[in-house]
């Protein structure tokens, strides 16, 4: 049987109408919260990095050991974090985030870009000021995501060792 041709005539017959959605499922459910803690644990990772003590020079290999194991678990973790805040705030913009969202928030490809180069840089360095700033951008994604449902928003502290803020909406 020659189904390249039983297919096309189906096809004559039975068109395919073209489909489009927002995103891949489309779920329609999206929210910046889980970038915002995947930023919050990269400036924590940051803060473990930056009071761990490196081991004297005398140190025994133990003791080495354990400084690398941490040092090495730390980076990790961060980087890990820092990929998963980018891909969190691709989705928001590339999938829910259409040109009526920029007619009324033109920076929206600034914000989100700025954003996403930061947890690159988060991933290069280990970094406490920029991982500072990538919360701070991650924020300002929030704030705006949510003015885009017509929610205002309000920052709450973590509650996590690591401080900071989070932003939500108002119910």
């Amino acid at each position: 049987m020659d189904w390249q041709n039983l297919f096309a005539a189906l096809h004559r017959f039975f068109p395919a109408e073209k489909a489009s959605a927002h995103c891949d499922i489309p779920c329609g459910i999206y929210d910046p919260h889980s970038a915002q803690i995947a930023a919050l644990t990269v400036l924590r990772m940051a803060q473990l990095i930056e009071g761990l003590k490196p081991p004297s020079s005398g140190a025994d290999a133990n003791q080495v050991a354990a400084y690398e194991n941490s040092l090495s678990r730390y980076i990790e973790a961060k980087e890990e974090h820092a990929e998963n805040t980018k891909r969190e705030l691709a989705i928001l913009w590339g999938d829910y985030f259409k040109p009526e969202h920029l007619e009324k928030y033109p920076d929206v490809h600034a914000t989100f870009w700025g954003a996403i180069k930061l947890a690159s840089k988060n991933k290069q360095e280990a970094n406490r000021q920029a991982a500072e700033d990538l919360v701070a951008a991650v924020q300002k994604v929030a704030e705006v995501f949510w003015a885009s449902k017509g929610a205002q928003t309000r920052r709450q502290p973590s509650l996590q060792m690591v401080g900071g803020e989070i932003v939500y909406p108002v119910a």
